[in-house]
């Protein structure tokens, strides 16, 4: 697993990054095997990168040929304003030329457990897996909570400690509520999986999982996949002691 981090002085620099990074994993995977399957992710730090997809590379991306998933959802209808969904949706989604039936969403409307279980047969149907097998996604984008968290997989909840699936649901005590979920055993075949952290409330969580500090359960130090890449700015990188590019 190869693992690399770019520091970006603010947030629109990172996410100018991101979105370059975005596009030309898009360009290299539609030219290797014809299509770009991208999962995205919620959290205030992604919203500024669909936007610049959403305008930037309108009509520079192969939007015909990207398929769109989720890592995880909120249990809300998609037109909430809480819905990751809705945040993709409105940056990015409803700006571009993508076919319907390229939007793989979480169906946060329906009871946790069943949206959880409907995600993960369309996962699997999309990608013909085989028991045991896990998904090729090209490109993963992952948040990173100040508690160390990414996904809905939070420190201390059930999807920390899941095997077996996919997707599962998730009760986070916490938030007092219940989430949809990628568990993270579920990225280990990803192709690249992208975090993005800004801000300094992410500074002591970034510097705990990239220098091994955090508790052996940490969720976001859990994560693995064929390429792992942080792309955070200045504030979050401020604990690290490395400079911004």
């Amino acid at each position: 697993m190869r693992k690399g981090l770019v520091i970006h002085r603010g947030e629109k620099e990172l996410a100018r990054g991101a979105a370059a990074l975005f596009h030309d994993a898009g360009r290299a995977a539609i030219r290797e095997r014809g299509l770009f399957t991208a999962v995205l992710s919620g959290g205030r730090t992604p919203r500024a990168l669909y936007e610049l997809l959403g305008a930037e590379y309108r009509d520079k991306a192969d939007w015909g040929r990207v398929h769109l998933f989720w890592g995880d959802e909120r249990c809300v209808p998609p037109d909430s304003d809480e819905s990751n969904f809705k945040a993709a949706n409105d940056g990015l989604i409803s700006r571009i030329a993508i076919p319907s039936e390229n939007i793989h969403r979480i169906k946060g409307e329906l009871p946790p457990k069943e949206a959880a279980l409907a995600y993960e047969d369309e996962i699997r149907s999309f990608f013909r897996l085989g028991p045991g097998k896990l998904p090729p996604f090209d490109l993963v984008l992952l948040g990173l909570g100040a508690d160390g968290h990414t996904l809905s997989v939070f420190p201390g909840t059930n999807a920390l400690g899941e095997k077996e699936r996919l997707v599962t649901e998730n009760y986070v005590s916490l938030l007092g509520s219940w989430r949809v979920t990628l568990t993270i055993g579920a990225l280990r075949e990803s192709r690249k999986a992208m975090f993005l952290a800004s801000g300094w409330d992410k500074a002591a969580a970034l510097r705990d999982v990239l220098r091994g500090k955090a508790p052996v359960a940490g969720p976001a130090r859990m994560v693995e996949a064929r390429e792992v890449v942080w792309l955070v700015d200045r504030e979050a990188a401020a604990l690290l002691g490395e400079q911004s590019d």
